[in-house]
């Protein structure tokens, strides 16, 4: 398959590195250093399933510059999601789809609004990787999973680029239900980045203590009860199961907000409390743990506020 990935971060180089390998025509858009970086020696991915090069030639620097795709893989920060949709309008012809591997629900919304609707399948990804240096990408553990598929009726390229995955060695579901697949992600997401970023520990630290657990189960609740109230067939007691979820993870697991939070970079919190917290207010739902979780980290929205400021 003709495949571009936008983003050649953690997940995106490293799940296109991984279609590259399994020998599909991929093209990552980069940018900065890290282009720079692969251009000059390609993109290599540090895995415990195998590492892996892919060539120079395989880089280009704007969405423009992508050529044909079968599917496009959108795995930029949330806060470029309505750039990167209005450029890829010149992209995605008939026949191409675009599938967003970002956190958050808000996501495929801002895309269907500059592309044709039925171009967009729902995605969702479950892996924990990060740009090391410029031009690589570390995927800590064995964890490697997409789970995508329409949000209406069938779609015959679906099949296609879940054979692609397969073949290429990534854990691969298509999904019926796309929407509540990404809402049961979010719900944890939220939980897990909220915690760690407030408290900033890692989530062995959180679930541990009694007040900290209380959290967890709490801001993980509020996003369950906007979803049910958005129509998403959540299960009421969804954030129970989250919570036990959170037991059998690694004591030492944080989030990328966190990491983001600790490196002064910008955060996403506007699509994870701060989503919940909107939506919550659309809906008429309460959300007083993610409201506070987004008034504590407000100030680090954009990085790390100067001193004084």
């Amino acid at each position: 398959m003709r495949i571009a990935v936008i983003g050649a971060g953690g997940v995106g180089g490293y799940f296109g590195a991984r279609l590259a390998a399994g020998g599909h025509d991929v093209t990552f858009v980069a940018r900065g250093r890290h282009l720079a970086a692969i251009r000059d020696h390609g993109l290599r991915v540090r895995s415990a399933l195998g590492d892996l090069h892919v060539p120079a030639a395989s880089a280009v620097a704007a969405i423009a510059d992508v050529g044909p795709a079968d599917v496009v893989v959108v795995a930029v920060k949330l806060w470029d999601t309505e750039d990167v949709a209005a450029q890829l309008r010149d992209v995605v012809h008939a026949g191409t789809r675009v599938v967003s591997l970002q956190n958050g629900v808000h996501k495929d919304g801002i895309l269907r609004g500059h592309l044709p609707p039925e171009s967009v399948w729902g995605g969702s990804c479950y892996i924990s990787s990060f740009i090391q240096e410029p031009g690589v990408v570390v995927h800590n553990n064995t964890l490697q999973k997409i789970v995508f598929g329409p949000y209406g009726g069938d779609d015959d390229l679906v099949a296609g680029f879940l054979d692609a995955c397969l073949a290429s060695g990534i854990e691969t579901e298509a999904s019926s239900d796309i929407e509540r697949v990404i809402w049961e992600k979010f719900v944890f997401l939220v939980g897990l980045s909220a915690t760690t970023s407030t408290v900033r520990q890692p989530i062995g630290v959180i679930r541990g203590h009694r007040r900290s657990r209380v959290l967890l189960h709490d801001v993980m609740a509020e996003a369950v009860n906007v979803g049910r109230a958005a129509g998403v067939k959540l299960e009421p007691d969804f954030a129970e199961d989250r919570l036990a979820f959170c037991d059998t993870l690694p004591p030492t697991m944080t989030s990328s907000m966190h990491n983001d939070l600790e490196q002064g970079n910008r955060l996403e919190l506007p699509w994870l409390s701060g989503g919940v917290a909107d939506l919550g207010h659309d809906l008429g739902v309460p959300t007083p743990r993610n409201q506070t979780v987004a008034g504590i980290l407000a100030p680090y929205e954009f990085g790390r506020p100067a001193a004084g400021s």
